[in-house]
């Protein structure tokens, strides 16, 4: 059995249209993640930097976890 690049790329499509509608339609709920405890945002007269630590741990926890399930699943 072979597996296709092009039905890689169509999930990916899908996931990151999944993903558009979910920010259009809940963003303004969602107004939490970048903003979490822990979260490294340093902001000066002409320097700004931002390094969202706690949220990228949190969503690589939820999606590993997501994975986990779809591939139990299938």
């Amino acid at each position: 059995m072979s597996t296709h690049p092009a039905k890689y790329l169509i999930l990916l499509g899908l996931a990151i249209v999944l993903i558009g509608v979910i920010w259009y339609f809940f963003g303004n709920r969602l107004h939490f993640l970048g903003r979490l405890p822990g979260d490294i945002r340093v902001e000066r007269e002409n320097f700004r930097f931002y390094f969202p630590l706690t949220t990228m741990i949190l969503l690589s926890m939820l999606l590993s976890g997501l994975l986990t399930l779809i591939k139990k699943f299938l």
